[in-house]
């Protein structure tokens, strides 16, 4: 069983711990980490969601993610995500906090409610993309994608992308990055 910890709508521990489905289930805060992996020709990895997914099935989405464990930080479950998602090995050191978004989704008619905060990071990595390891029943493929053609692709709001609202800060930052 998969439990988180409840946060109260200004992302602050209420001190209740619930597995995940009743978290979904009955739209309860809680947080999660966004990982982008950039290479030095300054390209963001994608990875592929398997298509046995419980949301966006077989889309293409943010390098590493997943829900915050209860009683985990979000750079403990960057480290653990990345590890098992891709077969990257990161220490705290690789890991800088870019900002965190608060994130409202519905799901599945409505029985699947996502109240998040998900805490935005950057890892910078050169790894070729058929030199990760993929955990098959979550990632199906991985690729690096230039940022100019992730934001054509979030300007046209490509079907096959899961659409973020941290693309646009997510953007200017990256830009800024590319500038100095």
């Amino acid at each position: 069983m998969e439990y988180f910890d409840v946060l109260d709508v200004d992302a602050e521990l209420t001190g209740q711990t619930k597995q995940r489905a009743d978290v979904h289930r009955d739209g309860d805060w809680h947080r999660s980490v966004h990982c982008w992996l950039l290479n030095s020709k300054h390209e963001l990895l994608l990875q592929k969601r398997a298509s046995i997914r419980e949301t966006n099935p077989g889309k293409w989405d943010i390098s590493v993610a997943g829900h915050v464990p209860a009683g985990f930080t979000s750079i403990e479950t960057v480290i653990k995500e990345a590890e098992e998602e891709l077969g990257l090995r990161l220490v705290t050191a690789d890991i800088e906090h870019l900002f965190t978004i608060r994130q409202q989704s519905v799901h599945h008619d409505g029985l699947y409610l996502n109240n998040e905060f998900n805490d935005i990071y950057l890892v910078r990595c050169d790894l070729p993309a058929n030199q990760f390891v993929l955990q098959e029943d979550e990632v199906e493929q991985v690729a690096w994608v230039p940022i100019t053609e992730l934001k054509s692709r979030i300007e046209t709001k490509d079907p096959t992308l899961v659409l973020h609202e941290e693309y646009e800060p997510l953007l200017d930052i990256l830009r800024e990055l590319r500038n100095n």
